[in-house]
């Protein structure tokens, strides 16, 4: 069984990778051969925390894209797009790097799969309006959400996961983790014009016409706003206090979009429609191909193999774990390898006498999954997303085209990351 789980994902990752189907094909028809043969079942990929579909993370999208639907009939992300144009002064370079600032730092505060479900529509509307390509921006800013997630505890899906094995607290990542993604923000900010080189070219008559726009006219429902806006703001709280309220996120994105719906009072097809339901299913069939993985004990295998190596030599496995959990986050979601990943490291961290340098073994983990989120199109959950909702603006992202970014991106942030744990934990110990 555990060669028929390598080979059927294999060759669905080679579907999705080459695109010579559809990746919700690959996806699903991955899955749905895993079932027949019996690799995994019902109550594993269903039912099973450990190997079966997050259903958090499903929920949580469904919730923040009604959410996002409902958000759209009032016109604020026209106003935002206008907004950030004309302080850009309509030069495309500024615009990026404006608008994945702003991605950072709000995925440091929500998850960041929310903040690029709140910033895309933004960054389409920025790029109608200047008539450019927004497939450079969207990758950049998705990039950004993942760098940025990393500052906290609640800003990437997988170091959650890590706080709970491990008993870091929110202070901790603040401490440890917000130093490095700063610097890495920067270093991501300077390569910008060189990562997208050829992309900043703009027609001076459209950036004439958008300093001319007033974005408080594009405001159509200001009553509607203020109602979303309340509710955001609660759902905002319910984020950042999850773990205080005992409310996972997924159940908190749900209540705020039933609440909404219900006071708001728009149209049902208006907020479903915003749903990206392949990007759900993709999911769906992602999370069975990977749980089939480590039911099957292909993951943990490897996970084993890290501890045999470095078992007591603190410096090799944190460096180890930093660059296998970079390059095997990219090939997988980040989150169902953090998962698989967690017992292990917990049990590193027993044969190490410096507690210093013993938690550097979960600081590495966290950055290797985190950032090696952006290797590739289907690292981390904002990726998905993010490539799902430029496919329904009819400017699709392809998988290389995303993965030739990515993967020069993760190397010069574990490059980064990886001075910053020995000099910190290590050089003067």
């Amino acid at each position: 069984m555990t060669v028929v789980a390598v080979v059927v994902f294999a060759v669905a990752y080679v579907l999705i990778a080459t695109e010579w189907t559809h990746k919700l094909l690959a996806a699903l028809g991955g899955a749905a051969v895993l079932l027949a043969v019996g690799v995994t079942d019902s109550d594993h990929a269903f039912y099973s925390k450990d190997t079966g579909i997050d259903w958090d993370v499903i929920f949580l999208l469904l919730g923040m894209m009604v959410i996002v639907g409902v958000l759209r009939r009032t016109g604020v992300f026209e106003y935002l797009a206008i907004w950030a144009a004309k302080r850009a002064k309509g030069s495309p370079l500024r615009v990026m790097v404006l608008l994945t600032v702003m991605t950072a730092v709000a995925s440091a505060f929500l998850d960041n799969v929310t903040t690029v479900l709140l910033i895309a529509p933004v960054t389409l509307l920025v790029c109608d309006r200047l008539d450019i390509n927004p497939v450079p921006f969207l990758i950049a800013e998705v990039m950004a959400s993942n760098i940025g997630g990393a500052a906290t505890l609640i800003g990437d899906p997988p170091n959650i996961i890590i706080a709970s094995r491990s008993g870091l607290t929110f202070n901790d990542f603040l401490v440890h983790m917000a130093p490095l993604v700063v610097i890495e923000l920067i270093v991501f900010t300077l390569i910008l014009p060189r990562l997208f080189k050829g992309s900043f070219e703009v027609d001076p008559a459209r950036v004439e016409n958008v300093m001319r726009l007033n974005e408080r006219e594009a405001i159509e429902d200001r009553r509607l706003l203020l109602k979303s806006g309340a509710v955001l703001l609660l759902v905002f709280i319910g984020f950042v206090g999850h773990s205080a309220f005992h409310v996972e996120p997924s159940v908190v994105a749900l209540l705020g979009a039933g609440m909404l719906v219900l006071i708001s009072k728009v149209p049902t097809r208006d907020y479903m429609s915003a749903v990206e339901w392949q990007t759900l299913l993709f999911f769906a069939g992602l999370f069975v191909m990977v749980g089939a993985l480590v039911k099957t004990g292909v993951i943990g295998s490897l996970a084993d193999q890290i501890g045999r190596v470095t078992e007591g030599k603190a410096l090799l496995a944190t460096m180890l774990i930093l660059v296998v959990s970079a390059l095997l986050s990219g090939l997988v979601d980040n989150v169902p390898y953090v998962a698989t990943m967690s017992p292990v490291v917990l049990e590193l961290t027993k044969s190490i006498p410096d507690p210093a340098q013993a938690e550097a073994l979960w600081w590495a983990l966290a950055i290797g999954a985190d950032f090696g989120g952006n290797a590739t199109a289907v690292g981390a959950s904002a990726n998905v997303v993010v490539i799902g909702i430029a496919l329904r603006a009819g400017t699709p992202i392809s998988f290389w085209e995303f993965t030739r970014k990515g993967l020069v991106v993760m190397a010069i942030t574990i490059l980064v990351a990886a001075p910053y744990l020995y000099l910190r934990y290590f050089a003067f110990s």
